[in-house]
């Protein structure tokens, strides 16, 4: 039994919800989103809430229930809210910078790394050792900013590389005499 999808997705103001068959779209300050909800799982738009129920006792059924909640919810908290994904850079001479629509990354290559910005994403760099992600598409930004670590992972010994500001890094011992 889903405990997340026992609870309703609360509409919050300035936000405008439609449904129309399994297809749900938010609209709100942040821009619009729209979501296709999958055949084994009922929505049901009612008093300023979205709630979603399995259809039938089926495994699947089960498993999109709690995921169809959580799609939605994403859905009207990226419309209203937004999401946002903080990366920091160590190492000497690693550093982050935006020029026009790309971010450029000076992460000890030969080259600078150029990653484009796509619409609808919004990067900031407040200081040049760390990357600020935000926008309304939560599955967009967490791609983005795996995109953007992958170009340098941090290591385990000096801890050199990009990483997301809530990780923490296990370091290990370096070799001994």
């Amino acid at each position: 039994m889903s405990r997340i999808g026992k609870n309703p997705v609360h509409i919050p103001q300035g936000v405008e919800v439609k449904l129309a068959g399994q297809s749900l779209t938010a609209k709100g300050k942040l821009g619009q989103g729209s979501l296709t909800i999958a055949d084994d799982v009922a929505v049901e738009l009612e008093d300023g809430n979205v709630k979603v129920t399995p259809r039938n006792d089926t495994r699947r059924a089960r498993a999109m229930w709690g995921t169809s909640r959580a799609l939605v919810n994403n859905l009207v908290k990226g419309v209203s809210d937004g999401f946002t994904q903080n990366l920091e850079i160590n190492g000497v001479g690693y550093r982050a910078a935006i020029q026009g629509k790309e971010l450029v990354l000076q992460l000890g290559h030969s080259h600078d790394i150029k990653y484009p910005i796509p619409p609808g994403v919004t990067v900031k760099t407040e200081k040049p050792t760390t990357i600020s992600i935000s926008g309304a598409d939560r599955q967009q930004i967490g791609q983005i900013a795996a995109e953007i670590r992958a170009f340098r992972p941090p290591e385990p010994y000096k801890g050199k590389g990009i990483k997301y500001e809530t990780e923490t890094i296990i370091r290990k011992e370096g070799k001994k005499k």
